[in-house]
């Protein structure tokens, strides 16, 4: 009776353990998606020749370990197959970001309406995205004097927006602890989104390219 209780219990607690997993996993793929849907967004439309992420592209998962007793093949087959069945959703909840709530959206409207005073400031230089996914100066001299305390502002009104933006997407989804793993997805993201632009951006070591 014993041996049949702990058999009955060992894949039940393995299922436990997979729904830790998938509650916990980050999913760079579908985050990658949401930030170019942002970006194109607050932006506009990608240019011609911009590639976006690939649909369905998912980080691999490690390897089983095969050494383990625990989990020969066939037991973890039936695993696999039994949170199918009992979990659907499970993976339906790791393959999405959500971007739709209210707060973000008043987080994006904003940075759309102060993009439309910022675009010329991208396009000649004096500005350019950061490693750390915000917006700074990048040749002060593109910047006509009267102008200069105006761009400060809206900086600074854009840098705040940017980071309640990834907090939010973050705490939107349940996850807080994903907020420095949605900004560094924002980072290469509006990168590759500022090269695509002929803008100026940080490369990962803070070197300024175009």
């Amino acid at each position: 009776m014993n041996t049949t209780r702990r058999f009955l219990l060992l894949p039940m607690l393995l299922l436990l353990s997979a729904c830790v997993t998938i509650n916990i996993y980050f999913p760079a793929a579908a985050a990658e998606k949401a930030a170019d849907r942002i970006i194109q967004d607050v932006w506009g439309e990608q240019p011609p020749g911009q590639t976006a992420p690939e649909e369905g592209k998912t980080p691999e998962s490690p390897a089983p370990d095969k050494s383990s007793a625990l989990t020969p093949g066939w037991r973890q087959a039936a695993l696999a197959l039994l949170l199918t069945r009992a979990i659907p959703g499970a993976h339906a909840a790791e393959a999405d970001i959500d971007i739709s709530t209210p707060a973000i959206r008043r987080i994006q409207d904003a940075m759309k309406q102060r993009h439309e005073r910022l675009e010329s400031y991208y396009a000649s230089g004096a500005i350019g995205v950061t490693k750390d996914a915000l917006v700074a100066i990048h040749d002060p001299k593109a910047v006509p004097l009267q102008a200069r305390n105006e761009l400060k502002q809206l900086l600074a009104d854009e840098n705040r927006d940017r980071q309640a933006l990834y907090a939010e997407i973050a705490r939107a989804n349940g996850h807080p602890e994903w907020t420095d793993q949605i900004r560094d997805t924002f980072a290469q993201r509006w990168a590759d989104n500022a090269r695509q632009r002929g803008w100026w951006y940080q490369d990962g070591s803070g070197a300024w390219r175009r």
